[in-house]
């Protein structure tokens, strides 16, 4: 697997999608859930990577008006 160089604004953007997670309840949800080892989470249909949030091998993006607005 080839590392991805991140670099410019979305170092930025990729902090706020990190610090937003800790205030969702979905995210907090489905950490728990994978803890819990719930057989439909221990695929890679979700997973944490470098404190993000991945769903299907992309980055899950926080319920935040804001943020999601900023991204597109």
């Amino acid at each position: 697997m080839q590392e991805v160089v991140i670099e410019g604004p979305e170092v930025a953007i990729l902090e706020r999608i990190k610090n937003a997670k800790s205030k969702n309840k979905d995210i907090v949800i489905v950490e728990e859930m994978k803890k819990t080892k719930v057989k439909g989470l221990q695929e890679d249909e979700w997973r944490i990577e470098e404190d993000l949030v991945l769903k299907e091998g992309k980055i899950y993006i926080p319920k935040d008006g804001e943020l999601r607005e900023e991204i597109i």
